[in-house]
């Protein structure tokens, strides 16, 4: 395989795209999504490949959910397609127009970032999340997923690409269809090809990319994230949140990792939630304070305050107040999503100035934090690059902007 060469193809392939009309491609997206359909069988029996070897390779259960294709999770891969298809076609609107002193008149319009380079870890849905997306918003994609699912990977592109080539489109979107590690050294150096590189994964891969890129990055880095529980906060709900925060899918980046309690509630607050951690199965490493609820409460490291997890272990430290709390979050934030339970509207408000994620979740669980749940349709992931996005990546975050500039003999004095 030559990696450049499947590159140009795919650069060549995508120049067409924002002239491809909005129905067009809402038609493409509707096929893909009957396709998968479709499938789903072969959809199951590949990634059954993918799920035994990850199985047979010591991965977590929680990296075992996050590769595995059930029918639900197919059929939301599914509908993340036909949801894109619902949104307005970002490509070519009018962001802003004014008109000079001098009588030029000036637009700016939206245009496709060109190539995107996706290089991502675990999760197959992301092949079908990222493409829906950057198709739509006219960009080529360049896939490199991990070598856990390149069995599922390679199926979905397969997919993919015959509903794209019913109109002669089948290159804009490609995926490197190999685990050799290189491939990833070599896309972050294909500045002729690709205009961005957006990676997915564990910070090991986010660190390795950063090193190595010549091409611009857009880094979606871990989400170590956090959830205080103020001393106002509603006890009837508070146990709830915070169990669905880290347990609901404890391998994903917006599941809650340290959890922070106001001193004056944790004698009513923490046996409860002890408890549900327990019928979880989540394991607790707590400071001295959050050790005295309970005899298998973990001691915490400075370490553990400082981690992604993405597996059903919690990091709780008892705090003495709001201040603390953000002290302690400013320290260990990987400026992905923060949350507060409260009833304080001052308290919200400075937890909300103070901190300045790309989420801050007020009563309501840091899951949230997601592109289809804030009405983007799809995300391609949740950016910790304030530049050029931030937060959730929708259709309007794959795009830019140019400038059109209409005159009427106007020369420049």
């Amino acid at each position: 395989m030559n990696l450049h060469e499947l590159g140009k193809r795919t650069k060549l392939a995508s120049k067409v795209l924002p002239t491809v009309s909005t129905e067009i491609k809402k038609s493409i997206l509707k096929d893909m999504a009957e396709m998968i359909l479709a499938s789903r069988e072969e959809i199951k029996t590949t990634n059954e490949k993918d799920c035994q070897g990850a199985i047979a390779n010591g991965l977590s259960k929680a990296m075992v959910d996050r590769l595995t294709l059930t029918d639900d999770r197919i059929k939301a891969m599914a509908d993340s397609l036909l949801e894109v298809a619902t949104l307005e076609d970002p490509v070519g609107a009018v962001t802003e127009a004014y008109t000079r002193p001098n009588g030029l008149k000036v637009q700016r319009r939206r245009i496709p970032l060109g190539v995107i380079g996706v290089i991502y870890e675990s999760r197959p849905n992301v092949t079908v999340e990222a493409a829906s997306l950057c198709f739509f918003a006219g960009n080529g994609l360049m896939l490199r997923g991990g070598s856990e699912a390149i069995h599922s990977n390679l199926c979905l592109v397969k997919i993919l690409k015959e509903a794209l080539s019913k109109y002669g489109l089948q290159e804009v979107i490609n995926i490197v269809p190999t685990t050799d590690r290189d491939t990833v050294d070599q896309l972050a150096k294909m500045n002729d090809v690709l205009d961005v590189i957006i990676p997915r994964g564990g910070e090991g891969l986010i660190r390795r990319i950063y090193e190595v890129a010549t091409v611009p990055v857009i880094a979606h880095y871990k989400g170590n994230c956090h959830m205080y529980v103020d001393e106002s906060a509603d006890m009837t709900t508070a146990t709830s949140i915070a169990m669905n925060a880290k347990a609901q899918r404890p391998g994903v980046c917006n599941a809650l990792e340290t959890l922070l309690v106001h001193e004056k509630i944790a004698d009513t607050f923490m046996p409860e939630f002890l408890e549900a951690c327990d019928q979880k199965g989540v394991e607790i490493r707590g400071c001295r304070k959050t050790q005295s609820y309970s005899v298998d409460v973990k001691p915490a490291t400075l370490g553990d305050f400082d981690t992604e997890f993405l597996d059903l272990i919690l990091a709780v430290r008892i705090v003495e107040d709001l201040d603390s709390a953000i002290k302690h979050i400013q320290t260990y934030t990987s400026d992905h999503t923060e949350a507060i339970l409260s009833k304080d509207d001052a308290n919200i408000e400075q937890f909300t100035k103070a901190l300045d994620s790309s989420a801050i979740i007020v009563n309501a669980s840091t899951r949230f934090n997601d592109g289809g749940e804030l009405g983007l349709g799809a995300e391609i992931g949740i950016s910790t690059t304030k530049l050029h996005s931030f937060g959730p990546m929708g259709l309007k975050e794959l795009t830019t902007t140019k400038f059109v500039v209409a005159g009427n003999g106007q020369l420049r004095n």
